[in-house]
């Protein structure tokens, strides 16, 4: 079982932003910038591209609004996607609040976000989904 299966079960705890009966939402906590969402299929598959179809087309319609309200919270460009899948063997889309590319950059150093920023980047999230 990933880490993603456990925050998902609930028996790790998570800010989360949306769910489904095939998605889970929630805020990453080493973001590479605020707002920073992971959107992550409930069946437990490594590689994003071994997902069936279905759940391939489902995930970006799942993840449309989380952007636009992404957009709508925080001061960006746009909000960028990337799937980078080596961190956790659970595929994956990071949801990025973004000004540059290099805003996506996920060489750079993260650092563990506050609970009270997360919670407040939560509350911020919700009220424009």
């Amino acid at each position: 079982m990933t880490i993603f299966s456990k925050i998902i079960a609930g028996d790790i705890p998570s800010y989360k932003i949306a769910e489904d009966e095939k998605f889970f939402a929630f805020l990453d906590i080493f973001p590479l910038r605020e707002g920073h969402v992971l959107i992550v299929p409930k069946t437990e598959v490594d590689n994003l591209f071994d997902l069936p179809q279905e759940y391939l087309k489902e995930m970006l319609v799942f993840a449309q609004p989380i952007a636009k309200a992404i957009e709508k919270t925080f001061k960006c460009n746009r909000c960028g996607i990337s799937v980078i899948g080596l961190e956790v063997p659970h595929a994956h889309l990071h949801l990025v609040p973004i000004n540059s590319s290099n805003d996506l950059n996920f060489t750079q150093h993260k650092s563990q976000a506050s609970a009270e920023s997360l919670k407040k980047a939560q509350e911020k999230i919700l009220a424009n989904l």
